[in-house]
């Protein structure tokens, strides 16, 4: 057993967390599968590659936990978490054009199967389906909360383009990114369940609050696997985010671990476009070996319990264990 907040929950693997809420998840594709009707074959055929696709579903699940923790009286709350996992694909589409990415979930990419084109207007669609949802609920704070989710996503993108090929990043500025480009929407997914429940102030930032760091300890893990998994088991290749010019906290970390003359070798090597495949690994190696992915996870732990202090307001629910769940999954998974 061990103690989450005020909370003892059950040791699982992450796949057995995620499995006990296979029927939410069927609920959730149903409705995924439905909104995605239009008269264009082709936005079907991207959507059903893209969102239909291996999906984990967190999105909608912390929603839906929010709303039933808030005790949300609404019929349409699995159609209401639909919102973001179509942002969230929406997001991943446009990501993968910026990247030129040639796999996504062990599976090729949209971008690589249609074309750069397609699949940026198929995220355009995703994101037009989700505000058309969220237009149905006549709820202006759930609609404030969604857009400005967009625009902070949008500057994460952006902030993380300007960055790339950057050697020099900071921690801080590393840290903003992936809050902005990752956490805000797990924040806004948490967030709104209060919201949409007509639950008070306190609750709408506890649950966003709980969001937030566990958005912020889910990336850094994924950033991190980015080191570590396999393609098989991750779904994209390891180290695909360096070979992107992505500089993230692992590497971060093992910089601030050498010699300024091996950085700026390693530096120039790399910006310059000059690594070839066996470069690449035995810089993988070098994080590895340097215990900075060891810190990651640390620092990702700290998030997980910061999120899970945030819940310590609301009573102990079939619903407040699920969100416990799925905040230690973050640090668990191996995908």
């Amino acid at each position: 057993m061990i103690l989450w907040g005020k909370l003892r929950v059950k040791m699982d693997s992450g796949n057995e967390i995620l499995d006990k809420y296979g029927e939410h998840i069927k609920k959730i594709n149903t409705e995924l599968k439905e909104a995605l009707s239009s008269r264009v074959a082709l936005v079907e055929d991207i959507g059903n590659h893209t969102v239909l696709g291996h999906g984990k579903r967190l999105r909608p699940l912390f929603f839906l936990f929010s709303c039933q923790l808030c005790d949300y009286q609404g019929n349409d709350a699995y159609r209401l978490s639909t919102i973001f996992e179509y942002v969230h694909a929406a997001s991943l589409l446009h990501d993968d054009v910026v990247d030129n990415a040639d796999n996504r979930r062990n599976r090729p990419s949209a971008n690589q199967v249609w074309g750069n084109h397609a699949a940026v207007l198929e995220g355009d669609f995703l994101y037009s389906n989700a505000s058309s949802i969220a237009v149905d609920t006549n709820n202006l704070l759930f609609l404030k909360r969604l857009t400005k989710t967009a625009k902070q996503m949008a500057e994460g993108q952006l902030m993380e383009l300007v960055h790339t090929d950057d050697w020099e990043i900071s921690r801080g500025a590393y840290m903003e990114i992936i809050t902005a480009k990752t956490a805000v929407l797990m924040s806004a997914a948490c967030a709104c369940g209060a919201i949409i429940s007509g639950a008070d102030k306190n609750a709408e930032l506890s649950l966003g609050q709980f969001g937030l760091n566990m958005g912020i300890a889910f990336q850094l893990m994924d950033d991190l696997l980015d080191y570590t998994s396999s393609e098989d088991v991750f779904g994209k290749p390891v180290g695909k985010d360096l070979k992107e010019g992505k500089i993230t906290l692992p590497l971060i970390y093992t910089l601030q671990t050498i010699e300024a003359s091996e950085r700026n070798k390693l530096m120039n090597l790399f910006k310059n476009h000059e690594a070839d495949e066996k470069d690449y690994q035995q810089l993988i190696g070098l994080v590895r070996g340097k215990g900075a992915l060891d810190h990651v996870k640390e620092d990702a732990r700290s998030y997980v319990d910061r999120a899970a202090e945030y819940l310590s307001r609301f009573p102990d629910l079939p619903a407040k264990r699920g969100l416990l769940e799925l905040n230690r999954f973050i640090v668990e998974r191996t995908h």
